[in-house]
């Protein structure tokens, strides 16, 4: 039975995780942290609420098995880039950090498919980044997946991922596109919630075309 931390409980792929961690076998507690107060019905559910601006107050809250890192913004909510970096870089690592030295073992990483430090576009620049400097922390597993766009009922509502959505499908029906094919919050998710269950060691990487291949 494992004791696990969710990041970004309370976006499109964190909410999905919650829910379907709370019913698999394996998993005795869940820790939803976020920034405002969520009620969760579930017994094995505990939120607690945090200000990200303080993490070094709360470092000996992420304790467990499983630090599952669902935490992401838009430049358009965060405001400016450097902003958004704020959350989706400096946030991130600095709460893997402390969990690493509290003895956590496993490490679930939701990145961006294309996510490369060398890439010209931001926001793939500033996901890879963050992977390449999470591999270099001690964890016994890390588990990195690379969703593309991202399909499902949002808090705000985001035109140019609904237009996404429209086109995206008829336009992946292209070989090369392929690789870019929207996919459903709930599927990352439950790829997640799967490959907790099981026993690894080392750094995996699951693209969209490995993991989700009825999207590939």
């Amino acid at each position: 039975m494992r004791k696990v931390i969710v990041l970004g409980a309370t976006g499109l792929i964190g909410k999905h995780l919650v829910k379907q961690l709370a019913g698999c076998e394996h998993i005795s507690q869940i820790v939803a942290v976020t920034r405002r107060k969520v009620t969760y019905t579930d017994p094995k559910i505990e939120n607690i609420v945090i200000d990200f601006n303080q993490l070094e107050q709360h470092g000996a809250l992420f304790k467990g098995d499983i630090l599952f890192s669902c935490l992401g913004t838009t430049k358009k909510q965060a405001g400016t880039r450097a902003a958004q970096r704020v959350v989706d870089l400096d946030y991130q690592l600095k709460i893997a950090k402390q969990a690493a030295e509290n003895g956590v073992k496993g490490y679930f990483l939701v990145s961006s498919s294309g996510a490369n430090a060398k890439s010209n576009n931001a926001y793939l620049q500033m996901k890879g980044e963050l992977e390449d400097k999470v591999k270099r922390i001690a964890f016994e597993q890390i588990a990195i997946f690379q969703p593309s766009l991202l399909l499902g009922e949002r808090d705000g509502f985001r035109l140019a991922e609904k237009f996404g959505g429209w086109v995206l499908p008829a336009l992946c029906l292209l070989p090369i596109l392929k690789r870019y094919r929207p996919i459903y919050g709930y599927q990352v998710a439950n790829k997640m919630c799967q490959e907790s269950a099981k026993v690894n060691t080392g750094i995996q990487v699951f693209t969209l075309e490995q993991c989700f291949p009825e999207q590939a």
